[in-house]
Protein backbone atom coordinates (compact mmCIF):
# COMPACT_ATOMS: atom_id res chain seq x y z
CA UNK A 1 0.00 0.00 0.00
CA UNK A 2 1.47 3.38 -0.64
CA UNK A 3 -0.18 7.07 0.24
CA UNK A 4 0.60 9.95 -1.11
CA UNK A 5 -0.55 13.36 -1.94
CA UNK A 6 -2.27 13.92 -5.09
CA UNK A 7 -2.18 17.53 -4.67
CA UNK A 8 1.55 17.64 -3.91
CA UNK A 9 2.71 15.78 -7.17
CA UNK A 10 0.02 17.13 -9.45
CA UNK A 11 1.65 20.69 -7.90
CA UNK A 12 5.03 19.09 -8.54
CA UNK A 13 4.45 18.14 -12.09
CA UNK A 14 2.88 21.13 -13.20
CA UNK A 15 6.36 23.09 -11.75
CA UNK A 16 8.22 20.45 -13.90
CA UNK A 17 6.35 21.71 -17.43
CA UNK A 18 6.45 25.08 -16.24
CA UNK A 19 10.25 25.04 -15.47
CA UNK A 20 10.51 23.19 -18.92
CA UNK A 21 8.85 25.40 -20.70
CA UNK A 22 10.99 28.41 -19.54
CA UNK A 23 14.69 26.11 -20.12
CA UNK A 24 13.47 26.22 -23.57
CA UNK A 25 12.97 29.96 -24.10
CA UNK A 26 15.97 30.99 -22.08
CA UNK A 27 17.85 28.66 -24.14
CA UNK A 28 16.78 28.25 -27.68
CA UNK A 29 14.56 31.14 -27.63
CA UNK A 30 10.47 31.25 -28.01
CA UNK A 31 9.70 34.87 -27.08
CA UNK A 32 13.11 36.21 -28.10
CA UNK A 33 16.44 35.38 -28.99
CA UNK A 34 18.61 33.29 -26.51
CA UNK A 35 20.68 34.94 -24.19
CA UNK A 36 23.73 33.13 -22.29
CA UNK A 37 24.28 35.51 -19.63
CA UNK A 38 24.86 35.83 -15.94
CA UNK A 39 21.16 36.58 -15.78
CA UNK A 40 20.05 33.95 -17.78
CA UNK A 41 21.66 31.05 -15.78
CA UNK A 42 20.58 33.01 -12.58
CA UNK A 43 17.61 32.44 -13.56
CA UNK A 44 17.86 28.57 -14.88
CA UNK A 45 19.19 27.75 -11.49
CA UNK A 46 16.33 29.51 -9.88
CA UNK A 47 14.21 27.29 -12.40
CA UNK A 48 16.45 24.06 -10.97
CA UNK A 49 16.20 25.41 -7.12
CA UNK A 50 12.51 25.38 -7.90
CA UNK A 51 12.33 21.37 -9.14
CA UNK A 52 14.12 19.77 -6.77
CA UNK A 53 11.58 21.81 -4.09
CA UNK A 54 9.00 20.21 -6.11
CA UNK A 55 10.36 16.84 -5.86
CA UNK A 56 11.27 16.92 -2.89
CA UNK A 57 8.26 18.38 -1.14
CA UNK A 58 5.42 17.13 -3.73
CA UNK A 59 6.71 14.01 -5.45
CA UNK A 60 9.06 12.23 -2.17
CA UNK A 61 6.71 12.35 0.67
CA UNK A 62 4.74 8.90 0.58
CA UNK A 63 3.58 6.35 3.20
CA UNK A 64 4.94 2.86 1.77
CA UNK A 65 3.24 -0.24 3.70
CA UNK A 66 4.36 -3.88 2.64
CA UNK A 67 4.70 -7.12 4.17
CA UNK A 68 7.28 -6.60 6.20
CA UNK A 69 8.08 -3.09 6.89
CA UNK A 70 6.51 0.55 7.07
CA UNK A 71 8.62 3.41 5.28
CA UNK A 72 7.56 6.76 5.79
CA UNK A 73 9.34 9.34 3.19
CA UNK A 74 9.42 12.95 4.52
CA UNK A 75 11.08 15.46 2.34
CA UNK A 76 14.55 14.78 3.50
CA UNK A 77 14.32 11.71 5.29
CA UNK A 78 13.20 8.25 5.16
CA UNK A 79 11.73 6.13 8.42
CA UNK A 80 12.34 2.20 7.98
CA UNK A 81 10.47 0.10 10.30
CA UNK A 82 9.55 -3.31 10.63
CA UNK A 83 6.15 -4.21 11.94
CA UNK A 84 7.33 -5.63 15.27
CA UNK A 85 9.19 -2.50 15.87
CA UNK A 86 5.84 -0.18 15.42
CA UNK A 87 4.31 0.58 18.84
CA UNK A 88 1.55 2.71 17.64
CA UNK A 89 -0.12 4.51 14.67
CA UNK A 90 -2.15 7.88 15.54
CA UNK A 91 -4.21 9.94 13.49
CA UNK A 92 -3.52 13.43 14.81
CA UNK A 93 -2.47 16.33 12.88
CA UNK A 94 -0.98 13.74 10.80
CA UNK A 95 -0.37 10.01 10.85
CA UNK A 96 2.16 9.72 13.40
CA UNK A 97 4.00 6.72 14.03
CA UNK A 98 5.86 5.38 17.29
CA UNK A 99 8.73 2.88 16.80
CA UNK A 100 11.63 1.28 18.39
CA UNK A 101 15.02 2.85 17.28
CA UNK A 102 18.52 1.42 16.70
CA UNK A 103 19.02 1.64 20.56
CA UNK A 104 16.28 1.01 21.38
CA UNK A 105 14.40 3.78 22.67
CA UNK A 106 11.18 4.70 21.33
CA UNK A 107 11.55 6.84 18.54
CA UNK A 108 8.09 9.23 17.24
CA UNK A 109 7.52 10.40 13.59
CA UNK A 110 5.25 12.56 11.66
CA UNK A 111 4.10 11.88 8.41
CA UNK A 112 4.31 14.88 5.92
CA UNK A 113 1.92 12.99 3.62
CA UNK A 114 -1.92 14.32 5.22
CA UNK A 115 -0.50 16.51 7.36
CA UNK A 116 -3.82 18.78 8.59
CA UNK A 117 -3.91 21.92 11.14
CA UNK A 118 -5.70 21.12 13.92
CA UNK A 119 -8.52 23.42 12.64
CA UNK A 120 -8.63 21.81 9.20
CA UNK A 121 -9.18 18.54 10.97
CA UNK A 122 -12.12 19.54 12.97
CA UNK A 123 -14.17 21.22 10.05
CA UNK A 124 -13.21 17.55 8.44
CA UNK A 125 -14.80 15.76 11.22
CA UNK A 126 -17.77 17.93 11.54
CA UNK A 127 -18.11 18.19 7.72
CA UNK A 128 -18.09 13.77 8.01
CA UNK A 129 -20.74 14.33 11.21
CA UNK A 130 -22.85 15.98 8.99
CA UNK A 131 -22.64 14.01 5.94
CA UNK A 132 -22.67 10.28 8.30
CA UNK A 133 -26.25 11.83 9.90
CA UNK A 134 -27.85 12.91 6.50
CA UNK A 135 -26.98 9.48 5.27
CA UNK A 136 -27.22 6.89 8.01
CA UNK A 137 -28.59 8.56 11.25
CA UNK A 138 -26.40 9.52 14.54
CA UNK A 139 -24.46 7.23 16.56
CA UNK A 140 -22.14 6.33 13.47
CA UNK A 141 -18.29 5.67 14.40
CA UNK A 142 -16.49 8.47 12.35
CA UNK A 143 -13.26 7.94 13.83
CA UNK A 144 -10.87 7.74 10.56
CA UNK A 145 -13.29 9.28 7.73
CA UNK A 146 -11.20 11.95 7.45
CA UNK A 147 -8.19 11.52 5.13
CA UNK A 148 -5.27 11.10 7.91
CA UNK A 149 -7.61 9.61 9.95
CA UNK A 150 -8.28 6.83 6.97
CA UNK A 151 -4.59 6.35 6.73
CA UNK A 152 -4.05 5.34 9.97
CA UNK A 153 -6.87 2.85 10.24
CA UNK A 154 -5.62 0.99 7.36
CA UNK A 155 -1.95 1.02 8.51
CA UNK A 156 -3.11 -0.30 11.77
CA UNK A 157 -4.87 -2.48 9.97
CA UNK A 158 -1.89 -3.67 8.38
CA UNK A 159 -0.14 -4.04 11.40
CA UNK A 160 -2.01 -6.19 13.06
CA UNK A 161 -1.97 -8.69 10.28
CA UNK A 162 1.65 -8.70 9.96
CA UNK A 163 2.45 -8.49 13.47
CA UNK A 164 4.51 -11.39 14.92
CA UNK A 165 2.11 -13.69 16.57
CA UNK A 166 3.05 -15.39 20.15
CA UNK A 167 5.28 -18.48 19.67
CA UNK A 168 4.33 -21.48 21.08
CA UNK A 169 4.62 -25.67 20.76
CA UNK A 170 8.35 -27.02 21.12
CA UNK A 171 11.09 -25.68 23.45
CA UNK A 172 13.36 -25.98 20.37
CA UNK A 173 11.32 -22.94 18.55
CA UNK A 174 10.78 -21.40 22.29
CA UNK A 175 14.60 -21.05 22.27
CA UNK A 176 14.85 -19.91 18.74
CA UNK A 177 12.63 -17.04 19.23
CA UNK A 178 14.14 -15.84 22.47
CA UNK A 179 17.42 -15.50 20.22
CA UNK A 180 16.41 -13.57 17.45
CA UNK A 181 16.82 -10.14 17.65
CA UNK A 182 14.83 -7.29 18.47
CA UNK A 183 13.12 -5.51 15.69
CA UNK A 184 14.19 -1.94 15.46
CA UNK A 185 13.51 1.15 13.14
CA UNK A 186 15.71 3.11 11.42
CA UNK A 187 16.12 6.89 10.25
CA UNK A 188 18.43 7.94 7.13
CA UNK A 189 18.87 11.06 4.99
CA UNK A 190 17.71 10.70 1.40
CA UNK A 191 20.70 11.61 -0.79
CA UNK A 192 18.91 12.58 -3.79
CA UNK A 193 16.88 14.91 -2.12
CA UNK A 194 19.21 16.44 -0.14
CA UNK A 195 21.45 16.77 -3.99
CA UNK A 196 18.23 18.02 -5.37
CA UNK A 197 18.52 21.04 -3.51
CA UNK A 198 22.27 21.05 -2.69
CA UNK A 199 23.28 21.33 -5.98
CA UNK A 200 21.21 23.66 -7.63
CA UNK A 201 21.58 26.02 -4.24
CA UNK A 202 25.33 25.79 -4.34
CA UNK A 203 25.50 26.47 -8.20
CA UNK A 204 23.22 29.35 -7.82
CA UNK A 205 25.48 31.09 -5.08
CA UNK A 206 28.67 30.31 -7.35
CA UNK A 207 27.11 32.04 -9.87
CA UNK A 208 26.04 35.07 -8.11
CA UNK A 209 29.40 35.19 -6.66
CA UNK A 210 31.00 35.17 -10.15
CA UNK A 211 28.81 37.56 -11.39
CA UNK A 212 29.53 40.09 -8.43
CA UNK A 213 33.29 39.59 -8.68
CA UNK A 214 33.49 39.79 -12.05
Amino acid sequence: MTIRSTGGRVAAYAWFVFAGLNFVDLFVGITGDPDYSPTTFTIALLLLLGCGIAYTVGLRPAIVADEETLTVRNPLRDVRAPWAAIRGIEARNAVTVRFTGADGAELVTRAWVHQTSPRAQAKAEARAQKEARKAQGPGLDLRGRTPTGFAARQLNEMRDRHRPKAKSGAPDKAAAAKTEPPARGTITWSIPALAALVAPLAALIAIIVYATVG
